[in-house]
């Protein structure tokens, strides 16, 4: 039978949505689907946009302005002296450098455990591999919150060492990368890489190290991008692990501090504040958008 090529098969079945291609060809069909999908679009950029240019606008408004006319889409003044305020005398610029670094040590740790575990499960493949992949697993089907108390006595009096990481951003840093759902998508990514490649790097001379370090890691930029944007954003939002094991605000980030601080700034003040907590992941999405858009970071995470 014509277009079908695999012998036994049935008769190909032309694929077909709500809308005909007849009807498309129509100019009132046409002009009305032309309206839905403008107006569609027009309410998710609204929808996803909205809150954060509002949040741009409200950071350089006086506060009485903001008040008087909260949904108003311009200003009747602006007021730039928000922001340095906001990052002097409200301490920011403290709190922003103690958000980047547990946000620069999450993402090292949980890039090292990713990369490795998913390395040693998909291209080594030990004999107890399987078994290990579904213990792995299985602490995805346990509550985050459920962990709270025995993380928190372990960071209290660590096993075999017995010293407190309490007050301490390996506190943070060590728990974060222990994440299994990593694990799970970095070696989904490696299981799509071709065999072959692996096998003349072995044969060529290559050990696990310099196969690891020269051939996989070169082919999975787009993977490690995905999940450093994951892992950087995580830590960044991250507020109820912070607060219980940084109890001086010292070494508090931003999301446990701009709580606390928000009855002591006025309110432009604070918008401004929250402003500037939100560039840098804004900054990594739109660094990283064609990762998430193009879907290519991952495609070979699901493939298989």
């Amino acid at each position: 039978m014509a277009g079908n090529n695999r012998p036994g098969a049935g008769p190909a079945v032309a694929e077909r949505g709500i809308v005909s291609s007849h009807d498309r060809r129509r100019a009132s069909v046409r002009g009305s689907l032309g309206v839905l999908q403008g107006g569609l679009l027009v309410t998710l950029v609204l929808a996803g946009l909205g809150p954060i240019l509002w949040l741009a606008k409200a950071a350089v408004t006086p506060t009485q302005d903001t008040l008087r006319q909260p949904l108003g889409l311009f200003p009747n003044g602006i007021d730039w002296a928000n922001l340095s305020t906001a990052w002097g005398r409200a301490e920011i610029d403290h709190y922003f450098v103690n958000t980047l670094i547990l946000a620069v040590g999450a993402w090292f740790f949980q890039l090292l455990v990713a990369t490795t575990g998913g390395y040693v499960l998909s291209v080594l493949r030990p004999r107890y591999g399987n078994l290990i992949f579904g213990l792995v697993l299985a602490t995805l089907f346990v509550p985050a919150v459920v962990l709270l108390v025995p993380l928190y006595l372990t960071i209290l009096d660590v096993p075999l060492l017995h010293i407190s990481l309490l007050n301490t951003f390996w506190a943070v840093w060590l728990p974060m990368g222990a994440s299994a759902f990593n694990v799970l998508l970095v070696k989904r990514f490696f299981d799509g890489l071709p065999r072959e490649v692996f096998e003349a790097a072995r044969v060529d001379g290559a050990g696990p190290f310099r196969l690891l370090w020269s051939v996989v890691l070169p082919m999975s930029k787009p993977i490690l991008g995905v999940v450093s944007v994951f892992a950087v954003i995580a830590a960044w939002k991250d507020y109820l692990w912070p607060l219980l094991v940084l109890p001086d605000p010292d070494n508090q980030p931003l999301s446990v501090r701009l709580p606390a601080i928000a009855p002591y700034l006025e309110l432009d003040v604070f918008l401004a504040a929250l402003a500037i907590s939100t560039v840098l992941p804004i900054a990594l999405f739109l660094a990283f958008q064609r990762l998430f858009l193009s879907g290519a970071g991952l495609g070979g995470a699901v493939k298989g």
